[in-house]
């Protein structure tokens, strides 16, 4: 664990971790000698002889006082490598999981580095402020009464010295047995973490649906199971306290026994003997009390190794120069990938996006289509021989980080804004923007209309997570976000797939203006944009199963057009009012004639996509109609 806590400071703080331990060492060596030399007092002052006792004594103090300073050295190096220890491994985790691919945060993951990062880190910044010490005393000082104790009496310090290796084996019979169930105890408080916060953050589902008390269960079964991980550590861990705390008992009256008998054979020696066991009980404090620290170094050596874990992750591997590209068409050959071995999502999967134009990726859910956007936007890395992504006619895994964060943009329906004003979220995408491109972005994708009724225009602070903000608002941001950031390509994920109608509009909208100059992949099922699309990739258990335009593969009759069919019919149930005539589709696709009578059911027979008006133009006093 010292070697490891080395290596974890690096070369910044290794002078400094160097000097910790020789005070550490020099501390604990000066205090064996300290209780080395009580023996000649005692002695001499229980045969009366009270100018040796003096002598010694002097040396004594001087022994001491030098101890006292090491001991405030190591003190005050151990708290400034305590907090250089902090700032060194949030700093590297903070690297080092910048480097990771997307793919590698799954949910079990993200709630272990949260643990890491806030309690494993404190755990392991104690060591050299408050547990280092007891360790190496542990160690350090009984070595040094044994070897004091073999110079004034050989049989007794043997004695001693045979005791050590039982001592220590014990120790670490208890130490095994208590970490059996750390690993579970750290799997369940993760997820008790990830529970807490997911009930704190689903409280407005949660209460809109009556089940504030339903809602419970999960969070009320993960501190269940803490709390039973807890308890079987503790029934595990407190026989290896008790077996720790009789072994020094056990060797101390071992000790007393051997001493005693020395003093009846020779009753001179019966004042060193004297003083010699009073040395010995000193031999025994430093092992009593590792013991009571042995948890919580278990503690934090767990935790340091589950970091040293997460540091020796193999990052994303990034070339250090860029390549040229020649345009921004995307290539994608013989594409493979499976995130368990047994269960491939993506099965040999070939196409070519020209640049410029637009690639509708459309198939049921689980075909693999946003598993394709993540490897195009290399969230996720290939493995060698599982095929290549090429942009430009460059290979994808050739370009560097700066490179492709240039190149690409992805917009997901999961977004997320940081804490701060909504210009600060958009501006995310080029810092040095001026305030006309910033103010351009935002009218395209229609964040103008959010600002102008709030309060505080552009300075509205959206919130941790932008929860100031609704969703339809945030998505909106994240589109501006991706129009100010003007990369050559663009992928789309379900952009407008959970918003209201008016976000809806406006997003669809924005996302129009991206795609008539961008290289544009989509992951849709809004009809609109599936027909506009210069192709389209149908995705079917993970192959390219159709491919061509909407009318070439509405031609063919197959599982794409079965598909559109069923979207079609699934869209077509909406709310209308006047006599139920729907207005045309904004997109020329066909009216939405209504053949309703005006009543409550009236039934919309046209094959108009609702992307165009969805209000009748019959008298605004007529009740409200549901078409078909």
């Amino acid at each position: 664990m010292i070697r490891r806590l080395g290596l974890l400071l690096g070369a910044e703080g290794r002078g400094a971790y160097r000097r910790y331990l020789a005070a550490l060492f020099g501390y604990n060596i000066l205090q064996g000698a300290a209780y080395v030399l009580l023996v000649p007092v005692l002695r001499d002052l229980l045969r009366a002889e009270t100018a040796d006792a003096a002598r010694w004594f002097a040396l004594l103090a001087v022994v001491v006082v030098a101890g006292w300073l090491v001991s405030y050295t190591a003190q005050q190096l151990g708290f400034r490598l305590g907090h250089l220890l902090a700032r060194t491994l949030h700093h590297r985790l903070g690297d080092h999981l910048a480097e990771l691919p997307i793919g590698w945060f799954t949910g079990d993951r993200v709630g272990g580095v949260g643990q890491l990062t806030s309690k494993g880190v404190i755990d392991i910044m104690g060591l050299p402020a408050h547990m280092l010490q007891p360790l190496v005393s542990a160690a350090v000082t009984p070595l040094t009464v044994v070897v004091g104790t073999l110079l004034f009496d050989w049989r007794l310090g043997l004695c001693a010295l045979v005791t050590v290796p039982g001592v220590f084996a014990v120790f670490a019979w208890a130490a095994r047995r208590a970490a059996e169930v750390d690993d579970e105890l750290h799997r369940n408080g993760a997820e008790a973490a990830d529970r807490i916060v997911e009930y704190a953050r689903l409280q407005p589902v949660l209460r809109s649906t009556g089940r504030t008390r339903a809602g419970h269960r999960q969070l009320i079964e993960a501190l269940a199971a803490q709390h039973a991980a807890q308890r079987k550590q503790l029934l595990r861990s407190l026989p290896a306290l008790g077996a720790n705390a009789l072994t020094v008992q056990l060797v101390f009256t071992a000790l007393i026994v051997v001493g005693a008998t020395l003093a009846l054979r020779d009753p001179g020696r019966t004042p060193e003997v004297v003083a010699l066991l009073a040395l010995l009980a000193r031999f025994a404090e430093p092992l009593a009390a590792s013991a009571e620290y042995g948890a919580l170094l278990r503690v934090a050596r767990n935790s340091l190794t589950r970091i040293n874990e997460v540091l020796d992750t193999p990052p994303l591997p990034h070339p250090d120069t860029p390549s040229a590209l020649s345009g921004h068409h995307i290539e994608a050959e013989h594409l493979t990938f499976a995130h368990s071995p047994e269960r491939p999502v993506l099965r040999e999967v070939g196409f070519t996006v020209p640049e410029g134009t637009t690639t509708a990726v459309v198939g049921p859910s689980g075909a693999g289509k946003t598993t394709l956007l993540w490897l195009l936007a290399r969230f996720l890395d290939l493995a060698p021989g599982d095929g290549t992504i090429r942009i430009g006619g460059v290979d994808l895994r050739d370009l560097t980080a700066e490179q492709r964060a240039a190149l690409i943009t992805p917009v997901f329906q999961d977004v997320y804004l940081f804490e701060g004003s909504i210009a600060d979220n958009i501006r995310l995408a080029r810092p040095d923007a001026t305030d006309d491109q910033l103010a351009e972005a935002a009218r395209l994708a229609r964040v103008d209309e959010i600002v102008a009724r709030l309060p505080d225009g552009w300075d509205t602070q959206v919130g941790e997570g932008g929860t100031a903000l609704s969703g339809g608002e945030r998505q909106r941001v994240s589109v501006a976000r991706a129009l100010l950031k003007q990369a050559p390509i663009v992928l789309l994920d379900e952009a407008t797939a959970a918003v209201d109608p008016e976000n809806e509009a406006a997003i669809t909208a924005a996302l129009a203006a991206l795609t008539t100059t961008r290289t544009v992949l989509v992951v849709a099922h809004r009809l609109t944009t599936v027909t506009r699309a210069d192709q389209i990739l149908f995705l079917h258990e993970g192959r390219i199963a159709e491919r061509g335009t909407h009318a070439e593969l509405l031609a063919l009759d197959g599982r794409y057009a079965a598909f559109w069919h069923r979207r079609r019919r699934a869209r077509g149930w909406r709310l209308e009012t006047g006599d139920g005539r729907g207005g045309g589709d904004a997109a020329g696709n066909g009216a939405d004639a209504g053949a309703g009578d005006g009543t409550d059911t009236g039934e919309a027979t046209g094959d108009g996509d609702t992307a165009g008006g969805t209000t009748g133009g019959g008298d605004s006093a007529a009740p409200a109609g549901v078409g078909r």
